[in-house]
Order: structure tokens, then C-alpha cells, then sequence
């Protein structure tokens, strides 16, 4: 059977809905009687806790429930540690409500429960906490400081963890090789800012002994074991949703936020519904963020501008808590070889903890930190040796033949860092071609003759994608021929009703406007992970797929009987099984759906159609042949990638600084992007494009400020600052496509590849179009003012 569906450009189905104001999030679930609640957090980033008074916070009329650490009972535990590792040997989660001691400002402290928020916010400014200041540590320098202050008493210098891995033979070949560099690069934090907030909606039914939860989450599954273990309820009695989710970008990743157990909590010692929303200033306080690390890199390469080895010492800022373990550092650790044969590197790193608040993964997780250090070294090289540095990434480049290509490190998922296809190689110069890198030089000069400086940047990296454990997925067709889908991933943005749609529309031959695809809901599908690591296509979509064609070949098993013929006669095809050269003797897929049980009754056209061809009477044998795989037209599937899958591209920009202000400009950006096989460009298009935008926004705007206190200075949008329309230049697309070879629809993941490269090229732009100054790029993000900072500091040396 042709595909027809695959990797065709289908118009997003969730776009009507959702552009007509037709989507539900959380807080548009308003039930009846629900209450509503507030969340009392610490105004120090380190403090002690020496009393809390909540007695005229409980005394206010309309006040139902009022939360304290002392009222949680078995529930005062540490959140779980989602992902152990060997290497972190001094992890910590946060409790639900701070006990004794704060270690961030806007830990929680209190849960207010009340008739509506604006009472429930009252509330919250009747407690009286006595806080006695603690010594705060607000940097990675401090943090790894001798004799710094303790963010946990218990932890001493700080250090959660501590990994070493080494290829090669780095050492021995630094020591000898012709050119050696050394240079340290920073990365500093920034937020997700997901258009909606965090929220929580919990209702207990005591008729049913039923605890359902709307959480915006990206993990509804996980969220689901745990409350079940933590109320001591069966699974199965405990229903976690995540209706529409306004953004996630990791922020909203499988773990247990203060809000996700108290909100359930207070319904269950209630009675009643209760809701909990995010509100702005809570996320930028409260909800986890990321990308703070330094590093300090040796890296050595011949006359040629070949890459010799890299020796990278890192520090890695996890915030007060470790909830998603040491995951983005290793991420990290393996990103930074990239698309190049690295055969001697060396990386070590150390997780330290500091007063702010917990880092796991956000968009990109990891990865931009590493391809800013290793495409920042391509630059160097290029311009120590005076070559070109688009020549200089060439001649580094893994070849097409030698894949798959061992990196030799341990992956996030404790599997080896192994690349299963690619051609780098292609993508440049697809890359090269939509730039016009080589006609370039001309306008750049030309430009410099006016008095304006414009530069061009490159970056190239790898993405890991697609890892396990799993993830599962229900396939059933329904008697109106309608096929149904449900799967435990989540979806914020990604367009898996339109995707999972168009796979599963190949197998069984409709229109993937009949394929209606459920997610992010735990009692549609049992098993599951959740939607992050640009893994669901990946996996969830291997899944689906696995039980579309169990499904096509059950229907081609009960049509052949039906039929009289060999199944491998049997066609489906524009809602229709028929046998091969007779499809003037079509049934409808939904007719077959009914054939394939005995026991279904079916009204109309169906029922007429089966009757009027004898097919639906009594047949010899047994009425539910063993390998018909149960009743019904349907069957569920699970698939457990082998080891995560390798997505890779290139981008490339042309920028323009004023110098005197500081201010850049993006005259054009162009991204190459190799996710395998394409299930639909429009949807990669989309996801790219976004991506750009927050590396853009990571690159030059958004930077979160803490003084010496710990104290986040700019907590709004007044200071940190979004990139609009008006900062994002137009996007041109280009695709590439090297199937993967080890899942049955050989994709590999998009989600985070338009966020990874786009600080790095940001400073190859800015160094090349700052050429005349000599300035050289190591930090990031840089904001105009900073960037000012830099050129004077520069020609003050």
C-alpha cells in the first residue's frame, strides 16, 4: 500500500479549535463549588524558619483550609528524585511545604485554601512567619568558593555531584600537539515563560473514591503513580489529565511542584474541588529553570584545523534541589563533540547547589551550553589559522560512511552515545546555498564602507532524541469507520493530533480527519512517560504505528473470511477493504469493525450492508478465533526504543551591530534540519521556528539578574524582556533527511532543534561583524548594554 499521508504537508487539525478560543485549559475548568488557593512563599533565599503563626489567616471568613508543614502529616517527604544517578551522591528534593528552612526565594511556605483567590491572597498576608536570614549563596564562583557558605548543611562544598569521562587519550595528545588553546565561556539562566502558567485542578469523589486531577503538565502518567502512592489509592483510582497545555518547554516536566501534591491534598481533606493557577510573578519566583554553567576548555588541533582533542571542566548550577537529577549537565557532557570526529576528549563537571531556584531541563536541556563551546572553538580555529570556518567544520566532519558513530559516552539514558545517520556535510552546504554565505564577503564590505558592521554566523550541531523507556498507544475502529487513538504522551504545541493522525491514516487507508487522537490523559491510556527529549514522535509514534498495522492486518484477516480470499488480497484503502482488482465489492472499514464482533450490534447503513451480503450470520468455527487477537478492531502496542536517536542540523544568520548602542539586528536566518524521516514539514517548520524564536530570545534578551542575596531583580516583563515579531527576522526551512534506523518509521526528534544552536551562531554573527574591534564572544546571553560593556572593556585593554 503507497503512503499517501506520510510527509505530506496536512494542515493542522488543532488549529481551528484552538485559534477559535475553543481550547480547555486548566483554568478554564471551573466546577461547582470549587475552591481556590494561594501560595505563601519565603522572601529570602536562605533562611531559617523559626515560627509560623497562621492563626488569623485561619480565623478570616471564607477561609477553608490553611497548610502548614506541621498539617501534612506522611506527607512531609521529599518530592522523588524522578532520575538517580551514580554520580550524584548528595541529592535533594524539596518538601511539599518548607519545615525548618528555606533555601530559594519563592520556596513555599504556606497553602491557603479559600471561597475564591483574592480572599485565599488575604490570607496569605495574615501568617506571620519569623525568619532568621541565613549566609546565601548566589553564583557558581561562590558556590565553588573555599569555605563558602553551606546552601545544605549536610553537603559539603556544595557539590551534589561530581562525573568524569574520558575518549582517548586527551591528556597526552594536548601535551603534544601544535596549537593549543585554553578559554573559559558562561552561560547564565533563563526561564521557559510558557504562555500559560502552571495550574492545578483537583476534585475528590467519594462515591466512586476517585481523585481526578487537570494539571498542565508534560507528564500526566507519572504525576498519576505518584499521587497514587502518595494517597495510598489504587492507580486505577486516580485519573491525571493534561487537557490543553498552553507551552511546557520542560518547565512543566514530569516531577512533583509543591502545588501538584497540596492542590490534591486540600480536595481530598475538603471535600471540595479546588484550583490552583500560576500567576506571572509566581513562575519567574518558583517554577524550575536552567542553563547556568562555566567552562573552562583546552582543546588542541593541528596546522590543517583539524580537531586533536578537548579537555572541559564545568560547573553546573542545579538550583537549590536536584528534582530531574544531573541529566542537563550530562546532556551537556555529551552534546559538546557534535558533528565532529572528536577521538580524544575529556569531560568533567561538578552540580553545585546554590540559593535559587531548582534547575531541570528547559528547552534544549543542556545542549546549547555544549555546541556554544564547541562551535565557538571551530571559530577560533578558524581565525587562528586564517582559514575559513565553514572549510574548518568540513574538515572535522564525521563522513556518512561512518556511521553509526561512537562517541564513547555514557547517554542521558545510560545508553551509549551512539549517532545512527547523518550527513553533516549535505546540510552545509544546503546551508551554504540558501545563505548566500559566498557572496557575503562582498556585501559585508560594502556595508563597512557605509560605517555598518554586518557579520554572519554558522553553528552546526547534534541533538539526542527519542529515548526510552517507552511509551504506548491504543488503535480501535469504530463502527462509523472512525479511528480512535489514544496514547500517554502529552501535547503542548507539537500537533500530535495531526501527526499520530497522518500515521496511523497510512496503515488503515482514511483520511486522517477520521483519525481522532487522544493525549495527556491517564484513564484513555494506562502506560506511559510523558512529552519531553523531543521524544514523541519518536517513540509514541513507533507505538501508534505498531498497532495501526496490527490493526490493517486483523482487518485483512476478517475481511478475507468475510471475502472468501487470502488476507494478503485484502486492500484498504480510502475507508474501504476490499479484495484486490473487485473493489466494486467494498466494505467499509467500520462494517469490518463490526464483522470482527460477533456481539456488536450496529444500526443503519452497516447493518443493512452486512445483511444484504450475507456476511453478517452465523459463520462455522469458533466465534473468536485465537489469532484475531481479541474482539474488535483495535489493538494496543508499546515500543522501547533500542537507544536514543540522533538528529542534527545547521543554522545560519546575518546579523548587524551599531556598535554605539549596542542594538542587533537579524537581516536573515536560515536553518538546515535533519530529523529523519519528515511526518510533516509544516509541523517541523512550526516547531523550528519557535525554537528560533526562544534562542533568539535566550541569545539577547531574556537573562535572569539575582544580586548577592539571591534575590531575582528582574521578576517581570517590564525587565525581562521577550523577543516580539518585530525581533524575529523571516525563517527559511530547509530539510534534509537521513532515516534512522532504529525505529519503524525512521524519525528522529524536532522539538528542541531550533532553540540548541542559536547562541552560538549569535556570537559567531557578532564576532564576525566585530571583526574591526577584535572582540571575541564568550558569554551568554548578552543583552545591548552588556554588549556595549564588552567593546569598551575590549579597547580599554
Amino acid at each position: 500500500m503507497a503512503t499517501r499521508w506520510f510527509g505530506a504537508p496536512v494542515q493542522r487539525s488543532e488549529d481551528p479549535r484552538l485559534l477559535r478560543g475553543r481550547g480547555t485549559y486548566v483554568d478554564d475548568i471551573d466546577l461547582p463549588e470549587m475552591l481556590h488557593a494561594a501560595v505563601l512563599r519565603s522572601p529570602y533565599a536562605h533562611a531559617r524558619i523559626k515560627r509560623i503563626d497562621v492563626s488569623a489567616a485561619r480565623a478570616l471568613p471564607g477561609v477553608h483550609l490553611v497548610l502548614t508543614a506541621e498539617d501534612l502529616g506522611e506527607l512531609l517527604e521529599p518530592s522523588p528524585l524522578l532520575v538517580p544517578h551514580p554520580a550524584l551522591t548528595q541529592p535533594r528534593t524539596q518538601l511539599p511545604l518548607a519545615r525548618d528552612e528555606v533555601h530559594y526565594a519563592g520556596a513555599a511556605v504556606a497553602f491557603v485554601v479559600a471561597e475564591d483567590r483574592y480572599l485565599a491572597e488575604d490570607a496569605l498576608e495574615l501568617i506571620d512567619v519569623d525568619y532568621e536570614p541565613l549566609p546565601v549563596v548566589a553564583s557558581l564562583e561562590q558556590a565553588a568558593a573555599e569555605g563558602a557558605p553551606l546552601v545544605h548543611a549536610d553537603v559539603p562544598g556544595n557539590v551534589a555531584a561530581h562525573l568524569v569521562q574520558r575518549v582517548g587519550d586527551p591528556e597526552g595528545v594536548i601535551a603534544s600537539a601544535p596549537h593549543v588553546l585554553r578559554e573559559r565561556f558562561v552561560m547564565e539562566r533563563g526561564s521557559a515563560m510558557p504562555m500559560e502558567g502552571r495550574g492545578v485542578v483537583a476534585r475528590w469523589d467519594p462515591h466512586e473514591g476517585m481523585l481526578t486531577c487537570w494539571i498542565s503538565t508534560q507528564g500526566p502518567i507519572p504525576i498519576r503513580n505518584g499521587l497514587a502512592a502518595m494517597f495510598r489509592l489504587p492507580e486505577h483510582k486516580v485519573r491525571v489529565v493534561a487537557p490543553d497545555v498552553g507551552g511546557g518547554f520542560g518547565t512543566k516536566i514530569m516531577m512533583f511542584y509543591p502545588e501538584e501534591i497540596l492542590t490534591p491534598l486540600a480536595a481530598l481533606r475538603l471535600g471540595r474541588p479546588v484550583k490552583w493557577i500560576e500567576d506571572r510573578a509566581e513562575h519567574f519566583l518558583a517554577a524550575n529553570q536552567e542553563r547556568g554553567q562555566i567552562h573552562d576548555v583546552e582543546y588542541a588541533f593541528d596546522d590543517q584545523g583539524i580537531l586533536l582533542a578537548v579537555r572541559d571542566v564545568f560547573l553546573h548550577d542545579t538550583g537549590a534541589y536536584t528534582p530531574y537529577g544531573i541529566i542537563v549537565p550530562i546532556i551537556t557532557a555529551c552534546t559538546l563533540p557534535g558533528p565532529y570526529r572528536l577521538r580524544h576528549y575529556y569531560s568533567e563537571f561538578k552540580v553545585l547547589y546554590t540559593n535559587k531556584v531548582p534547575v531541570s531541563p528547559y528547552r534544549g536541556a543542556g545542549r546549547p551550553h555544549a555546541v556554544f563551546v564547541m562551535e565557538r572553538i571551530m571559530d577560533r580555529i578558524a581565525t587562528e589559522l586564517g582559514l575559513d570556518p565553514l572549510e574548518v567544520r568540513s574538515r572535522n566532519f564525521i563522513r556518512p560512511d561512518e556511521f553509526p558513530w561512537d562517541v564513547g559516552l555514557v547517554y542521558q539514558d545510560g545508553g551509549p552515545t551512539i549517532y545512527d545517520s547523518g550527513n553533516y556535510q549535505a546540510g552545509l552546504e544546503r546551508l551554504k546555498e540558501a545563505l548566500g554565505y559566498e557572496q557575503f564577503r562582498e556585501e559585508q564590505r560594502r556595508a563597512r564602507e557605509q560605517g555598518r558592521y554586518l557579520g554572519i554566523g554558522v553553528a552546526c550541531y547534534v541533538e539526542g532524541t527519542g529515548i526510552g523507556p517507552y511509551e504506548g498507544a491504543q488503535v480501535r475502529v469504530e463502527s462509523d469507520g472512525r479511528v480512535y487513538v489514544s496514547t500517554g504522551v502529552t501535547t503542548q504545541g507539537q500537533a500530535h493530533q495531526t501527526t499520530f493522525a497522518q500515521i496511523v491514516a497510512d496503515q488503515l487507508g482514511v483520511d486522517p480527519r477520521d483519525v481522532l487522537v487522544t493525549t495527556g490523559d491517564s484513564q484513555a491510556f494506562y502506560w506511559g512517560v510523558g512529552t519531553f527529549a523531543s521524544r514523541a514522535a519518536t517513540v509514541a509514534g513507533s507505538a501508534i504505528h505498531l498497532a495501526a498495522v496490527k490493526v490493517r492486518e486483523k482487518a485483512r484477516q476478517v475481511a478475507a473470511d468475510l471475502f472468501e480470499a487470502s488476507p494478503e488480497d485484502i486492500e484498504l484503502a480510502d475507508g474501504k477493504v476490499f479484495v484486490r482488482d473487485a473493489p466494486q465489492r467494498a466494505l467499509t472499514l467500520g462494517q469490518v469493525a463490526i464483522a470482527s464482533n460477533p456481539l456488536r450490534y450496529s444500526y443503519g447503513e452497516n447493518a443493512r450492508k452486512l445483511m444484504q451480503m450475507q456476511l453478517a450470520g452465523p459463520r462455522p468455527g469458533p466465534a473468536l478465533p485465537e489469532e484475531r487477537g481479541g474482539p474488535g478492531l483495535e489493538a494496543t502496542a508499546f515500543y522501547s526504543p533500542p537507544r536514543g536517536t540522533f538528529a542534527s542540523g545547521v543554522h545560519g544568520a546575518i546579523v548587524e551591530v551599531d556598535p554605539r548602542t549596542g542594538m542587533v539586528t537579524f537581516l536573515k536566518y536560515v536553518a538546515v534540519h535533519d530529523c529523519g524521516r519528515v511526518i510533516n514539514p509544516l509541523v517541523v517548520e512550526g516547531q523550528v521556528h519557535g525554537g528560533v524564536a526562544q534562542g533568539i530570545g535566550g541569545a539577547f534578551y531574556e537573562r535572569l539578574v539575582f544580586n548577592e542575596e539571591g534575590q531575582l531583580l528582574n521578576g517581570s516583563f517590564m525587565d525581562y524582556l521577550l523577543p516580539t515579531v518585530e525581533e524575529i527576522p523571516p525563517l527559511q526551512v530547509e530539510h534534509v533527511e537521513t532515516p534512522s534506523p532504529l525505529n519503524p518509521l525512521g524519525v528522529k526528534g524536532a522539538g528542541e532543534a531550533g532553540t540548541i544552536p542559536v547562541a552560538a551562531l549569535f556570537a559567531s554573527a557578532l564576532d564576525d561583524a566585530l571583526a574591526p574591534f577584535g572582540l571575541r564572544i564568550r558569554e551568554m546571553p548578552l543583552d545591548p548594554c552588556r554588549l556595549q560593556q564588552l567593546l569598551k572593556e575590549h579597547q580599554n585593554t
